[in-house]
């Protein structure tokens, strides 16, 4: 699996002519994230704690019955992972709790249920700022550009850096779920070889789309201490 070469774009289709003031689209941004968190929490509380076991031992963070962490947010992967991907046979956390959600279907609430629902996970290429708020980057997977809101990131991460996230899209904007490793190519390696070698053969898009994939990657992560590289940050009490 190698990772491709990002090619010229046609332009985006918004930038300057949406109006919004910078202060508009983060109301509108930590407005939505706060909503998000609250369908998080929703979902989680839906999981059972062996299906919770079974998840972080995949990922190395316990042992029988018992969480091995050496950061308490390394539980956010296992979170990711438990309500976002299950195994073909199995319907995911995510899916289950949308089928009776009391949302109007106009409300926010049900926009970032469905966008949740169709998140994607995505290794994303940092390229520049957005002219408004947020950054313009490329999903190197899919080759298609992003204009991604996210206050920590634009504030932490420079042009040409790489961070594998998983991509939630309420809107002309995507927003990251909560959960980012920052990304090397030398990481490749680790990631290809705790994959099952027919997934290989896959084009790009559908590696992503793979639930072991995602895996693979937070692992990978985990291994290499991300934890020491980021920390979390609730803007939410902001919105």
């Amino acid at each position: 699996m190698a990772l491709p070469l990002v090619q010229r774009q046609p332009p985006l289709p918004w930038g300057p002519d949406m109006r919004s003031t910078r202060d508009d689209l983060l109301d509108r941004y930590l407005h939505l994230r706060k909503i998000s968190k609250t369908l998080h929490d929703d979902v989680l509380r839906s999981i059972s704690a062996d299906a919770l076991l079974s998840q972080a031992r995949r990922l190395g963070l316990a042992q029988g019955r018992t969480f091995v962490l050496d950061h308490e947010d390394e539980m956010y992967f296992v979170y990711d992972l438990a309500i976002y991907t299950a195994p073909a046979d199995r319907s995911r956390a995510i899916d289950r709790y949308a089928r009776p959600a009391p949302f109007a279907p106009q409300s926010d609430e049900r926009l970032m249920l469905d966008a949740m629902r169709a998140s994607q996970f995505a290794i994303l290429l940092i390229e520049r700022p957005h002219d408004s708020a947020g950054l313009i980057v490329t999903d190197i997977l899919r080759n298609t550009k992003v204009w991604l809101l996210d206050v920590g990131l634009e504030a932490s991460m420079d042009e040409g850096e790489l961070i594998a996230t998983r991509l939630i899209t309420p809107g002309p904007f995507s927003m990251t779920a909560g959960v980012n490793v920052p990304f090397e190519v030398e990481m490749l390696e680790a990631i290809c070889a705790m994959l099952p070698r027919s997934i290989g053969n896959r084009e790009l898009s559908r590696i992503a789309e793979d639930r072991r994939f995602a895996e693979a990657v937070y692992k990978a992560g985990l291994i290499g201490g991300v934890m020491d590289k980021m920390a979390y940050i609730d803007l939410t009490d902001q919105a």
